[in-house]
């Protein structure tokens, strides 16, 4: 992936790709970049889900929970209890702190 896409990830996930699960099959990011898109993607969608909340019609729960799906598949069980003290709430860092990867013995 060249480095304009990749900024336009972190920017606008949305913008490059069209289902979290394209995050996860995208073998060209590091894991650690899939969970801050990933990251980026969530908070945007529970910006959306204010807006919903505000009477705007924009249709976005499905979108948010396979969002979370993609977060958990890749760093493990997610703490949602752990939310920002904002209106759109959003994961806090450490909710989403991902799992050392288990090493193989030789």
């Amino acid at each position: 992936m060249d480095q304009d896409r990749r900024e336009k990830a972190l920017q606008d996930p949305s913008s490059v790709y069209a289902e979290p699960a394209e995050i996860l099959a995208d073998d060209r990011l590091a894991r650690e970049e899939k969970i801050e898109i990933l990251r980026r993607w969530e908070y945007d969608a529970r910006e959306i889900s204010v807006a919903e909340e505000e009477g705007l019609p924009v249709g976005n729960g499905e979108n948010l929970k396979k969002i979370l799906l993609a977060l958990q598949e890749l760093v493990g069980e997610i703490d949602p209890q752990e939310t920002a003290p904002t209106k759109q709430g959003g994961l806090v860092r450490d909710a989403v702190t991902p799992a050392q990867p288990v090493q193989e013995e030789s």
